[in-house]
């Protein structure tokens, strides 16, 4: 199958057009008319990814995090971006990114995650100013029934695999209403509050932020990759569902990069 015809089937969910004006989202490295006869889906490319598309026959390398985030200069493997770039191309392995179209699309990732740790009556909360409806970042939902801070965040961390959560004073107020953003979600604290969140889910939370809420709700960090590992199975619905008979492959090498003690 064709690259193209494979990363249509990705882009009719997430348009390119609900990237972020920063980002490298799309197809990193390699041709568009290009054949492969299956995918690897991970977080990261990684050496170790890569390592297991060769393994495995994948030609082509679809994950959440663009490989090249900023422009190269150089390709003289002095670090790891560039010795991804350079193997993928000398072992021709084309490489795709869906990273903030993936964040911001109806029904992306964070309405992945708020339904995995079990938030349902989703709304965005943050909208997109593209206008499309549901597009944006982060969701807002209700719980099922009422339930203490720390009984929901064990629930989250049992089921995002999380080993470390990081959180505000967590107070003596049940929680109901639950906000969510994927990855570095900080600049939506705000939006959690105005939402009238009971406790909002999210990474990459600086000392200061776990202050902002000043008792007013919870806000929790459970780490970035935990946060978006959910990238892996929504990719897999997306295309195994419009590729019935093109292969693809959940990677068993997309590791989290930050390592706890405890």
């Amino acid at each position: 199958m064709k690259i193209k015809q494979i990363t249509d089937v990705i882009e009719r969910f997430a348009p390119l057009a609900l990237q972020e004006s920063y980002d490298n989202a799309g197809l990193v490295v390699g041709r568009p008319d290009s054949e492969v006869s299956r995918a690897l889906l991970a977080v990261d490319v990684t050496e170790a990814v890569l390592d297991e598309a060769e393994r495995e026959g994948c030609g082509l390398v679809i994950t959440h995090h663009p490989i090249v985030f900023h422009p190269l200069k150089r390709f003289n493997s002095a670090d790891c971006v560039q010795r991804c770039v350079e193997r993928a191309i000398r072992s021709g392995i084309a490489l795709y990114a869906c990273h903030t179209n993936l964040d911001s699309t109806p029904h992306g990732m964070s309405w992945r995650l708020a339904s995995l740790v079990g938030v349902g009556e989703l709304r965005v909360l943050e909208p997109s100013p593209s206008g499309v409806p549901d597009a944006g970042f982060g969701v807002v939902g209700e719980l099922c029934e009422a339930m203490p801070a720390e009984a929901f965040l064990r629930r989250v961390m049992e089921r995002t695999g999380a080993r470390v959560v990081r959180h505000s004073a967590l107070g003596d107020r049940p929680v109901r209403r639950v906000a969510v953003c994927t990855g570095a979600g900080a600049s939506l604290i705000g939006a959690a509050r105005c939402a009238g969140a009971d406790l909002y889910v999210t990474s990459d939370l600086k000392y200061n932020d776990f202050m902002t809420p000043d008792g007013a709700f919870v806000v929790a960090d459970i780490g970035h990759f935990e946060s978006e590992y959910c990238a892996i199975e929504l990719l897999f619905d997306v295309l195994s569902k419009n590729l019935r008979t093109f292969a693809v492959r959940r990677s068993e090498a997309s590791r989290n990069p930050v390592h706890y003690m405890v």
